[in-house]
């Protein structure tokens, strides 16, 4: 089963950037959609952003379209998601999600089966 390292949260001040990465440890990686979920706490894990197998599509949830974009490397089997104009609603751990399932870019959480251990981001205001 493919592993998930995510790296790059961090603290930011509002306004500010960040890029998170997600490396895979599997071959198989670029069969696989990949996704970007993100929790706060007593809230569930939600799915905020997702990319097929090949990079050409690509989902977004409303609150972070236009803002955060995701993006992949299959040569490096990582993911990416460079998250622009943060607030400190964003604050939030930030995981790493693939689907063996599809490999398009899936909205709907059930598809994704395999997370990371998470990344903090934190944004001040």
């Amino acid at each position: 089963q493919v592993q998930l390292i995510e790296s790059g949260g961090g603290l930011v001040q509002t306004g500010g950037s960040l890029r998170l990465s997600c490396a895979a440890s599997e071959r198989l990686f670029d069969s696989y959609a990949m996704a970007w979920f993100r929790q706060t706490p007593g809230k569930e894990r939600n799915l905020i952003a997702a990319i097929s197998w090949d990079g050409v599509d690509r989902y977004y949830e409303v609150s972070v379209k236009g803002r955060f974009t995701i993006s992949r490397d299959n040569s490096k089997a990582s993911v990416y998601l460079q998250l622009n104009s943060l607030k400190p609603e964003d604050t939030a751990i930030y995981y790493c999600a693939a689907s063996s399932f599809t490999g398009t870019a899936s909205k709907f959480s059930q598809h994704y089966g395999v997370f990371g251990q998470g990344t903090q981001v934190i944004v001040s205001s």
